[in-house]
């Protein structure tokens, strides 16, 4: 017994650390703490951020800058697997097609509503913003640039930059990948190994590995995640603030409507239509939403996004592979849907232009089906343009919203990583491939289950394996 007493004792005196979701809000707190001192202490000497500004900045770049690295590795060798499990279900192209169908469906809902609180609440005729901030962007919208983008230029879909230093000259390099391209190139390679057949094998089993070693490294990273959250919310309120607000107050107040009424009423509806509780799919997905909010990118937060889908809401890893990085480009009911078709009528009523009938279904058909064409240069801006120059509005239009568009950005990143959770989550409980359990689980406080990712996909209903 005294043994026993003993051996405890040093158990007991172990410091428990919080649950990772307390850990996260802390973070939260204190990133709108220090981003508030941050701002009190103005700019630097030499007109420059100051030291408390320039370090959380810094955090929350390399934060996203991790997730980011992780993107490539896990898309291909997700992917790759994904097909090699899906060698026995033939049900492969219906799951494609009720996932693009879900897209589409949710798309025109909210693109629905952004037209509504266009036309009610008339945020260009309620403008104090002058034409002197008109400008055009410096990137548009291209239908025929997201066909040639889907040819893929190198396997891995990287794209390279170079701009010049105005002060220095010198010239800097910097790489970024079309998400799109890489998972054209993942399903072809999956495909190729299941012609190949057993020869393949070897790469099959080499790439299960790689995703599982993968896989460790994500959750390391994931568990940074309450750091993370203190450099990029602290710099948001330290840089952004709320100033801008004030001539583009309705315009805000009419995205900002939109977005809560497809988060929270649009999104709960279609999962009790389902039969699935709204509350554990907030839960469930809370860590993939608080962090593309701060972060504002969906490719930064798709790491997140595919674990939270996987491991919290219970979509089968086959599915949920595909998915979520396909929604991450194709997916934007916050940028793709809602903004262009409120920004659309902004910039109509700013200018003195009358919208038609036609004209509002057009904005509902690029919503619906153009938001792929931002895959390669993703992004609202290029939405937006891409809606204005469809409907022969002038881009300059753009440049009157480009001072709330930060704060703007982090709403709508939240919605569309929200979409892209909740499609595949419907679709999967349509189709037999969600585990019940899982999604309605006990949480206990922690948005991970408390637990690391296991090597090996979870045991998964019996209809993924009769499919």
């Amino acid at each position: 017994m005294s043994q026993s007493t003993t051996a405890d004792a040093p158990a007991s005196r172990r410091l428990r650390l919080p649950s990772f979701s307390v850990q996260v809000l802390i973070g939260l707190v204190l990133g709108v703490v220090l981003g508030l001192v941050a701002r009190n202490l103005g700019p630097a000497a030499d007109g420059n951020p100051n030291w408390l500004t320039s370090t959380l900045d810094t955090v929350g770049g390399l934060f996203v800058d991790l997730l980011r690295t992780a993107v490539v590795p896990l898309i291909f060798t997700a992917i790759v697997a994904s097909i090699a499990n899906l060698r026995n279900v033939t049900n492969a192209a219906r799951l494609a097609g009720q996932t693009l169908l879900g897209f589409a469906a949710t798309a025109l809902i909210a693109v629905s509503i952004g037209l509504a609180l266009g036309l009610i609440l008339q945020p260009g005729e309620h403008t104090s913003v002058t034409e002197a901030a008109a400008a055009e962007p410096g990137r548009t919208g291209d239908w025929w640039a997201f066909l040639t983008s889907l040819v893929p230029t190198n396997v891995l879909g990287l794209e390279a930059s170079t701009s010049l230093d105005p002060e220095s000259g010198a010239a800097a390099t910097s790489l970024t990948f079309n998400v799109l391209q890489l998972v054209v190139v993942s399903a072809a390679i999956g495909i190729a190994a299941l012609k190949v057949g057993e020869k393949a094998e070897p790469f099959l089993a080499f790439n299960r590995a790689a995703l599982a070693i993968i896989q460790k490294v994500l959750w390391w990273i994931i568990r940074l995640a309450p750091i993370g959250t203190i450099g990029l919310l602290g710099y948001a309120v330290a840089d952004y603030g709320w100033d801008a607000i004030g001539s583009l107050g309705r315009f805000t107040l009419a995205i900002y409507v939109g977005l809560a009424l497809v988060l929270f009423v649009v999104y709960p509806v279609l999962l009790r239509a389902h039969g699935l509780n709204p509350l554990k799919f907030f839960t469930g997905a809370w860590p993939a939403i608080q962090l593309a909010f701060v972060s504002r990118s969906s490719v930064g937060t798709l790491p997140v996004t595919e674990q939270v889908t996987e491991r919290n809401l219970g979509v089968s890893r086959s599915y949920a592979s595909f998915a979520v990085p396909f929604g991450a480009t194709t997916k934007m009911d916050g940028c793709a849907a809602i903004y262009p078709a409120i920004s659309a009528i902004f910039v109509a009523q700013f200018f003195g232009l009358d919208l038609s009938i036609s004209d509002y279904l057009l904005i509902v058909l690029v919503s619906v089906v153009g938001s792929a064409a931002t895959a390669g240069t993703t992004g609202a801006t290029v939405m937006l343009t891409l809606t204005l120059s469809t409907l022969g509005l002038p881009l300059a239009g753009v440049g009157l919203l480009l001072a709330v568009d930060p704060i703007l950005d982090m709403g709508r990143t939240a919605v569309n990583v929200a979409g892209q959770a909740l499609v595949p989550t419907i679709v999967a409980k349509r189709e037999g491939l969600l585990d019940l359990d899982v999604y309605n689980a006990d949480r206990r406080g922690d948005v991970f289950a408390g637990s690391e990712p296991e090597d090996d996909e979870p045991a998964r209903p019996a209809s993924l394996a009769t499919a």
